[in-house]
């Protein structure tokens, strides 16, 4: 039998629904709808859930009116990769719309554009602004949030600026630890496409690679690696150099879209994948459960990234309109290896038992 519904249709939900949902008082809610310090984390996620579930929108006049006022973040997009900016957003103007800030996003096109962003931004009023690849790793746009004097979050640098904020993964363990699950595999001919130059991350996943390809006792040749820049066209071109010249039995990509790409040309080229090819590539976008065969990957919590960056960066402006001293944080999160069907063991391997890894849910969400 169907559980009745105790609240009456079209009712607004309140901030005790929520508490009483998610088992904490209302003051443990209003904390985490404002950014507010002293919430564990796993209390902050639950509340988190709860507000998801129950469908619940503050009163952002309300809010606004009771605080010292609305305050404006500043987003600037320009990523090559449509799968992982779109999770980017999504997390980012959910945890907007629940702690009740404005966000204003502005696209950043061409080289050298970076500063004039920023200042436009600044011009808008922003008090505030996060930057996600590749402008958290730009010299041009970190000096225009220095001399503009602003409150910043850097999100996915792969070697964060000093005295700025940031939040990561640890990119050189999550390639390792991909590198490493190949080799468990039996794989010995491990290929490499690198993601762009202008990104930190790219530099330590190469990092990981290479490190877990060594401390295996294999060499790497320069035809081992590709060069990629995040896009599924520069994938398609670095995937035919490998299988055309190097002929690995798997491939790692440093992102989802050139691990597509890779996927494709090995199509076209009659290989088998996982068979003949194994692929596996970084990021865990929607991407990764559209291929076939889906894909193997590294999940980065893009969106959770995103929405935990909204919070710091809520709580520095409101240090700063407090008149405290800014406290630089750079919070690590947690990956994790995503095994689908787009890899296997190498014909012919040993057994050997493969590192600790979670196994992607057999139904899709």
């Amino acid at each position: 039998m169907a559980r009745k519904n105790t609240r009456r249709s079209g009712s607004v939900v309140t901030i005790n629904d929520v508490a009483r949902h998610a088992g904490v008082s209302p003051m443990t809610v209003s904390r985490v709808i404002n950014s507010g310090t002293n919430v564990r984390e796993e209390t902050r996620d639950k509340v988190n859930a709860s507000i998801k579930a129950l469908r619940f929108s503050p009163n952002l006049a309300a809010r606004n009116l009771a605080s010292a006022g609305s305050i404006y973040i500043g987003l600037i997009c320009s990523n090559p990769s449509a799968a992982y900016l779109s999770e980017l957003l999504m997390g980012s103007m959910e945890q907007s719309r629940i702690s009740g800030c404005q966000l204003m996003i502005e696209e950043c096109e061409g080289a050298g554009k970076d500063r004039d962003a920023i200042l436009n931004m600044v011009r808008g009023g922003i008090d505030g602004v996060i930057l996600v690849p590749p402008l958290c790793d730009s010299e041009e746009a970190l000096a225009a949030v220095v001399e503009a004097g602003l409150p910043a979050v850097l999100v996915a640098s792969g070697r964060p600026a000093a005295g700025i904020s940031a939040v990561s993964i640890n990119d050189f363990e999550a390639a390792r630890a991909m590198t490493r699950y190949l080799l468990a595999l039996g794989h010995r001919r491990i290929a490499f496409i690198n993601g762009h130059p202008n990104q930190t991350a790219s530099g330590q996943r190469l990092r990981g690679y290479v490190e877990g390809m060594t401390e295996a006792g294999l060499s790497i040749g320069t035809d081992q690696v590709a060069q990629g820049y995040f896009k599924y066209r520069s994938g398609l071109a670095a995937a035919e150099t490998l299988l055309s010249g190097y002929k690995p039995t798997a491939i790692f990509a440093s992102n989802d879209e050139m691990a597509a790409a890779t996927m494709a040309v090995a199509h076209r080229k009659g290989l088998d994948v996982p068979g003949d090819l194994a692929v596996v590539g970084f990021d865990d976008t929607p991407l990764a459960t559209t291929v076939w065969p889906e894909l193997t990957t590294v999940r980065q919590p893009i969106a959770d990234m995103a929405r935990e960056s909204v919070r710091m960066l809520i709580e520095q402006v409101r240090r700063r309109r407090a008149g405290a001293p800014p406290a630089v944080t750079h919070k690590v999160v947690k990956f994790s290896l995503v095994e689908r069907e787009s890899s296997m063991r190498s014909a012919g391997a040993a057994p050997q038992a493969p590192e600790t890894r979670r196994k992607a849910p057999a139904t899709k969400s």
